[in-house]
């Protein structure tokens, strides 16, 4: 997909081989991805350089997925976030939807599905009017959990 590079993807989790695994997998795709390994560190990210989707754990130390997406909520919005869990808890889920966010995956993740809710996101931003035009205009048929 041609609009893929201009999306920025910004994935947040303290799994550090997990990110890396993620990040070399939607760069193949065409996503210009950044990792932090750490709430703190994300939202440090998104103040040197917004990204246009965060895909961000529900559970980590210190600053959870939660406390995470509030903070970053305040300083950035329109941001879309997809939070990943690899608990089968769907209240946490179920927050983050409540909170704002767009979507959630469950660890170990279907990169298919992943890429699906990350063009989803991009589109819905698009229609917002805070991402170029450039950008995939057809959602996916991806069913949402």
């Amino acid at each position: 997909m041609t609009g893929n590079k201009n999306l920025e993807v910004l994935i947040i989790d303290d799994e550090v081989s997990f990110s890396d695994i993620l990040s070399k997998r939607l760069t193949k795709r065409g996503f210009s991805v950044r990792t932090a390994d750490s709430g703190a560190k994300g939202l440090a990210a998104m103040q040197e350089k917004p990204a246009d989707i965060v895909v961000l754990d529900m559970r980590m130390p210190e600053m959870d997925g939660v406390e995470t997406f509030r903070a970053m909520k305040k300083q950035n919005p329109d941001t879309e976030v997809i939070f990943l869990t690899g608990h089968v808890d769907a209240n946490c889920a179920l927050e983050g939807l409540e909170l704002g966010a767009f979507d959630w995956c469950l660890k170990p993740i279907d990169i298919d599905a992943l890429h699906d809710k990350i063009l989803d996101a991009a589109e819905r931003k698009r229609l917002a009017g805070d991402i170029g035009t450039d950008m995939p205009h057809e959602p996916s048929t991806t069913n949402k959990p």
